[in-house]
């Protein structure tokens, strides 16, 4: 739970004192779209190894 508290803080600390409120907006859009395509990446493979990698 630390780790996750950790990069919460890492996160919110690295927007704290950004002037352009726009791109600011556009860098959190675009991380929860990241992190949106990781877990489909993630979920895509662990569901090809359950299943024997049958295409």
């Amino acid at each position: 739970m630390g780790t996750l508290l950790h990069f919460k803080n890492l996160y919110l600390e690295a927007f704290e004192n950004c002037k352009p409120a726009f791109l600011v907006v556009l860098l959190k859009i675009y991380s929860l779209f990241s992190i949106a395509m990781i877990s489909m990446a993630l979920y895509a493979f662990m569901y090809r190894a359950i299943n024997g990698f049958k295409f």
